[in-house]
């Protein structure tokens, strides 16, 4: 059984507002001196999300981690509504000067160029094209999509550069786009990985509270892959204890919706994701905490967190064996053993620079 307090914001993954690394003051807002039910306490709960501008002069990001199948990697918006208890990104807000909790998903950084930039990139860009990937850190579909629609227009660049993108979300919102999606899929241009971490709606509304519920996940999968767009069923986090035994039935129903394969990953805590998830746990699911945090420990050598390429995305040990195990057997009995078809960068035709300035090659 779960329990919250009662000051406790209302629609958050995260209460907390842990310590920023980078910062010496730190400061705890006290409720102690208020009776339950005091208005003052009312008002604390309803966190309205705070829309602010990011100035980045630059949009794409480039990376050689062994562990990620992108060397590009284009994020419209810093934070994310989402409010994921278990969020990888969260420790990005400290840069900021922000926390890794309430902040991470309340006050949300908008690339408000982000199309821009990334025309600018395209026009500048030489070498062999590689895919650029939507959402490697923040989802490109999180709520403050619907008002401010970077996302879509960075589809729309893309496609008319020819340029081939992958995105990763956990929002039915790309729906929306599937318009463009569509063109760019019948010319081998795109393709998308939709997270889905459990069937159990009230699970999701608890760890996950302002993702789309798992049907609209599997509705998003079912129309995408319908309009010929290939589409992946990443059941990520796998949360050893928590959501493990979900495992045949995600990809079972993700067969049935016309995925055309499957991947997983294993939870990490690093730096302030611990102390948020941790919590999280304490709140929600009290009677189990103590067995998932062991069952997390036994697939990082002891440790909540594991940065070694080749390990961090999958852990060691025998319950993580037998977690990689249960998943090559389910993904081959349900048709999911397949990786996502290549996408075709020889199309790619540069934009005109804005300058006005010429190509020499």
């Amino acid at each position: 059984m779960s329990k919250q307090s009662s000051s406790t914001p209302t629609g958050r993954g995260s209460p907390l507002a842990p310590p920023n690394r980078f910062e010496s003051v730190h400061r705890e807002v006290d409720f102690d001196q208020l009776e339950p039910g005091d208005e003052l306490l009312d008002d604390a709960r309803k966190i309205a999300t705070e829309f602010l501008p990011d100035n980045a002069q630059s949009i794409v990001s480039e990376n050689d981690s062994p562990d990620l199948p992108f060397r590009y990697s284009l994020n419209p918006y810093r934070g994310c509504e989402h409010g994921c208890s278990y969020c990888y990104a969260r420790p990005y807000h400290e840069y900021l000067g922000l926390n890794a909790g309430l902040d991470f998903e309340t006050k949300i950084f908008v690339k408000e160029r982000a199309p821009e930039l990334f025309r600018d990139w395209l026009a500048k860009f030489k070498g062999e094209p590689s895919a650029v990937s939507l959402s490697g850190v923040t989802d490109c579909y999180q709520p403050a999509e619907r008002r401010f629609r970077l996302t879509r227009g960075c589809l729309e660049v893309a496609l008319a550069a020819r340029y081939p993108l992958r995105i990763i979300t956990k929002n039915a919102l790309i729906l929306r786009d599937l318009d463009v999606l569509r063109e760019m899929a019948a010319r081998r241009l795109v393709n998308v990985a939709i997270s889905i971490t459990t069937l159990d709606p009230e699970l999701v509304r608890t760890m996950e509270p302002r993702t789309s519920c798992p049907e609209a996940r599997l509705r998003a999968i079912r129309e995408l892959s319908a309009a010929g767009v290939p589409t992946l069923a990443m059941v990520a986090p796998i949360i050893p204890g928590l959501n493990d035994s979900d495992l045949p039935s995600v990809l079972k129903a993700a067969a049935s919706a016309g995925a055309f394969g499957a991947s997983y990953t294993m939870l990490r805590l690093p730096l302030s994701v611990k102390p948020v998830f941790l919590d999280w746990l304490e709140r929600t699911q009290p009677t189990k905490r103590d067995k998932i945090e062991a069952h997390i420990r036994s697939t990082r050598d002891g440790e909540l967190t594991s940065s070694q390429f080749g390990q961090r995305m999958r852990g060691t040990g025998v319950l993580a064996d037998q977690i990689q195990r249960t998943f090559h057997v389910f993904a081959k009995k349900y048709g999911l053993n397949r990786c996502l078809p290549a996408l075709d960068g020889s199309q790619f035709v540069p934009p005109p620079d804005r300058s006005g300035q010429l190509r020499l090659f």
